[in-house]
């Protein structure tokens, strides 16, 4: 079977795969989120923290909701890696360096699981289950309250209030990411995917000799990992890592539950807000970006020129043999257009153009179909910036689910839109301009330009991946990437929720003839094209020095 004939097999059983769980699983956030009995365990957390899980919060109190969680989040996982040399289970491992540990911290709390140690040679089992395991549930969990947060501002009326934080994150936990990661880490298992708590023991090669291996619960924090959309990996080898990726089969599996909740997540939002059509739309956007993306990246890297290239059916160079082509290229747009960051291969390896096709997937926004929560909300936003933009065209108030986008909304979206660019390019041109990068890039010219953009697009981002030519473990990079993390994850929150309370507040405005039909194809293209001009326009010089002048070049 040729590569690409593989690649369009695999792309369309992942499709048929998704289509089947869409409904169920949407349908039953929908129903998580709205219902107001909590179950026997729910008021156990709820006694445990101390929270009220039945008042309802204005958008600032929500955000301080958000805030606290995360910012306590933070502080416990910076002291659990500076004290794991002295907890059991250490393996052996000492305590990890401040600067390593903060940037750790930030990285798992924000979601983006950006990671500059080796995961077998740094963390032990505790930090890693009790740590960076827990942590892939509740940041995930967070991600999706700010998003159906956004979507009650879009179905309430005459409130500003938006649900109860505390309510929402355990609901996503332990109704959503709880139950579908313990299915999905029975699948891993049964795929060949390791579960123990095995310590560092000799394994014997073929040519002779042994090597050192550790085992650790890497089916359980795999599935939550992938469902999540957190990415990171046990392992340094990532993805690509027999232990957590061993098979084809595994490979897809894994690529299914990057997609699954953000997939599922629009039809939670059609549910909600009444309108199944107006998820459907949104889902037409996100699916029709994803699968040009994919196509494309396959193209990029079938297109082989000379012997070498033809031999090996591509450019294999970075990539996994066991997955070829075609399942690295899958794997990496879905990783790089969800805020995943779990690698299959090494994108470093990959063509030119293909680089930048993981850059601009991340520089979307990762709204195709996006991280869990964060990429329904961030397509909302782009929603209500192509109504706005339709609005000014014909000379008519701009209206999206019977809610008036005026100044104030259009301030709070623009907000959005400009933060992660602010940082990814800000970032990027310091490190460029002070020269700190020298010693820790090991390609000069566009690659290694390419190379500082990616590390910051990525963290900025919340996705996590890497160019990994880029020695990003140093006091600069833990640093700047650990604060580029946390600005670009919650600082956007900070204005998605203010735009929900503004939402909310608002008397709904009765659909007439001339009222934009946001449901339909016209629509759906409208905000694809809103998305790829306004990250055009954004990126493009960044990119033309790095990527786009390698590709051209090669």
């Amino acid at each position: 079977m040729s590569p690409a004939l593989s690649g369009v097999l695999q792309l369309l059983a992942l499709a048929a795969a998704l289509g089947l769980v869409y409904r169920p699983l949407g349908d039953h956030m929908a129903r998580t989120y709205s219902c107001d009995r909590h179950l026997r365990v729910e008021r156990w957390i709820y006694k445990a923290i101390g929270a009220d899980p039945t008042g309802e919060m204005s958008w600032p109190a929500y955000l301080r909701g958000v805030l606290a969680f995360s910012a306590v989040g933070v502080l416990f996982l910076y002291l659990l890696q500076r004290v794991q040399g002295v907890l059991p289970g250490s393996l052996g491992f000492s305590s990890i360096d401040p600067d390593q540990a903060f940037n750790t911290a930030a990285s798992f709390v924000s979601n983006t699981n950006w990671q500059s140690y080796y995961g077998e040679q740094a963390m032990g089992h505790v930090v890693q289950t009790g740590g960076l395991a827990v942590q892939n549930f509740v940041s995930a969990a967070v991600g999706m309250a700010v998003a159906v947060a956004l979507v009650r501002g879009f179905a309430r009326a005459h409130t500003g209030e938006l649900g109860n934080f505390w309510s929402d994150l355990v609901r996503g936990t332990v109704r959503v990411l709880l139950p579908v990661s313990v299915i999905g880490a029975i699948v891993l298992v049964a795929c060949g995917v390791i579960q123990n708590f095995a310590g560092i023991h000799g394994v014997g090669q073929f040519p002779g000799g042994t090597q050192q291996w550790n085992g650790g619960a890497v089916a359980s924090q795999e599935a939550v990992k992938h469902l999540g959309t957190n990415g990171g990996g046990y392992f340094n080898a990532n993805s690509a890592h027999p232990f957590e990726n061993p098979t084809p089969l595994s490979n897809l599996f894994e690529v299914f539950l990057i997609l699954l909740i953000p997939f599922a997540l629009t039809r939670t939002f059609g549910r909600m807000v009444g309108s199944l059509r107006q998820g459907y739309a949104i889902l037409a956007a996100m699916a029709t970006i994803w699968v040009v993306f994919t196509l494309l990246m396959m193209w990029t890297e079938l297109a082989h020129r000379g012997t070498a290239f033809e031999i090996a059916g591509g450019a294999m160079e970075g990539k996994e043999t066991r997955f070829g082509i075609s399942g690295s290229a899958l794997f990496s747009v879905a990783t790089t257009l969800t805020s995943t960051g779990a690698v299959n291969s090494f994108h470093s390896s990959n063509t030119g153009l293909g680089g930048g096709i993981n850059l601009l997937g991340m520089q979307l926004g990762e709204t195709a179909p996006g991280g869990v929560g964060s990429g329904l909300y961030g397509m909302l936003v782009m929603a209500v910036v192509a109504v706005f933009i339709a609005g000014l065209m014909v000379g008519r108030t701009p209206e999206y689910l019977g809610r008036k986008i005026g100044t104030r909304q259009i301030t709070f979206a623009a907000c959005y839109l400009l933060v992660t660019p602010a940082l990814v390019l800000g970032f990027t041109a310091a490190a460029m301009a002070l020269d700190t990068p020298g010693h820790s890039m090991t390609n000069s010219g566009a690659h290694g330009f390419s190379e500082i953009l990616y590390a910051y697009t990525s963290g900025a981002n919340n996705n996590g991946s890497a160019f990994a030519g880029l020695d990003a473990d140093t006091q600069w990079f833990n640093t700047t990437i650990g604060i580029a993390m946390l600005l670009g994850r919650f600082l956007p929150m900070v204005f998605v929720l203010a735009l929900a309370g503004s939402l909310a507040e608002q008397t709904p405005v009765p659909e007439t003839a001339g009222t934009l039909r946001t449901h339909k194809p016209l629509f759906t293209g409208l905000l694809i094209g809103t998305i790829l001009i306004i990250t055009g326009l954004t990126y493009f010089p960044a990119l033309a020095l790095g990527p786009l002048a390698e590709g051209l070049a090669s």
